[in-house]
């Protein structure tokens, strides 16, 4: 009975993300498939598209009129300083092609590429999902995602962090520090400038703030700022996704203050006991570089890298391009950036950073 419908041949188009009825379809498409993510959701194409200005493109793959069987969202990226891309997903650590098996896997990344073409994108990178197939470089060896589960309360989790990190913990806790947490215009005020100044002093541009505003647009109640006050002045911040009972803290930093203080570290302990409040049962704090201080900080707290694989395709005789802040020829740039002063930095990094994608 069921041989007419696997018979059916899978067809990819472009999905209208102005149709709620299109976007929920794919919402819960990209729910209760076990490799969703975030940054599979509509919701994050349209915040990014408006955020940096960047066009966004979202391929569902259907077998037959009603059944979505595959989705690679997609961002087509333009800049002067780091050329074309298009990019699944744009501005995310996450994306690439979701799959209800694997025969809507080769029509996507076959659809991916063509549209890369036809939009004159030289490279499509896929951060992470199916493997698109032959022709495609894989990396698995550059960066690493660090995501474990939450402990049941407070004192179960600091057990669970290592001895040296938790003692850490336990500084931080004994500081004079306040925990706020909201969403409202002066908290997404006061969370882009600790932000700001955080990647700033790390050498990177940041981002335009309307991708903040348009993500917590986006997502609703579903994402939040908490932040880190010392005498009232905010020393600490992190913009945190929450979705399938994972708490996604995706954008945080520290102001020079936050150092001496163990900002960071009282942030990040206080947002897992607020994701418990939520409900989450998982806390997944992102990707990090392999071999930097970063990673470094992640495993201190308990949490085992896994080897993340991206995927990127160019025009033959054409190398894919290359953003990594780490690379050798930023070196100078990143140096350079270190000693902007913060008004100069924060005018011009957006205009940069909206290129990245």
């Amino acid at each position: 009975m069921n041989a007419p419908m696997l018979n059916r041949t899978i067809a990819v188009r472009e999905a209208d993300l102005t149709d709620p009825i299109e976007r929920a379809r794919i919402g819960a498409f990209v729910h209760d498939h076990a490799d969703g993510t975030p940054f599979h959701l509509p919701a994050w194409s349209v915040a990014v598209a408006r955020g940096c200005g960047q066009k966004a493109h979202y391929l569902i793959a259907e077998r037959g009129e009603d059944r979505l069987v595959g989705v690679l969202p997609l961002t087509e990226v333009h800049s002067p300083l780091f050329g074309r891309a298009l990019v699944s997903a744009g501005f995310g650590v996450g994306g690439g092609i979701l799959s209800d098996g694997a025969g809507a896997v080769a029509p996507l990344a076959a659809a991916g590429w063509r549209l890369a073409e036809s939009v004159s994108c030289p490279t499509l990178e896929l951060r992470g999902g199916a493997h698109p197939g032959g022709g495609w470089h894989a990396d698995s060896t550059s960066y690493c995602g660090f995501a474990r589960d939450l402990a049941p309360d407070e004192e179960a989790e600091l057990k669970a962090v290592p001895r040296k990190q938790r003692a850490e913990i336990r500084k931080a806790l004994a500081n004079d520090l306040e925990i706020s947490v909201g969403c409202n215009e002066a908290d997404a005020a006061a969370h882009y400038r600790v932000y700001a100044e955080s990647v700033r002093n790390l050498g990177t541009p940041v981002f335009p703030r309307g991708l903040f505003s348009e993500v917590l647009r986006e997502f609703g109640s579903s994402a939040d700022i908490l932040i880190v006050r010392h005498l009232d002045v905010p020393v600490a911040s992190v913009l945190s996704i929450y979705w399938n009972g994972t708490v996604y803290p995706y954008w945080g930093g520290g102001t020079h203050a936050a150092r001496a203080l163990r900002a960071n570290d009282r942030m990040y302990f206080s947002l897992m006991q607020h994701a418990r409040e939520r409900g989450c049962t998982r806390f997944d704090f992102g990707r990090s570089k392999v071999g930097t201080g970063a990673a470094a900080f992640k495993k201190n707290w308990g949490f085992d890298p896994q080897p993340l694989t991206y995927f990127k395709r160019a025009r033959d005789g054409e190398a894919p391009r290359e953003i990594n802040p780490l690379s050798p020829k930023y070196r100078l740039q990143v140096a350079a950036w270190q000693r902007l002063p913060l008004a100069l930095a924060n005018r011009l990094g957006p205009w940069i950073s909206r290129g990245l994608g």
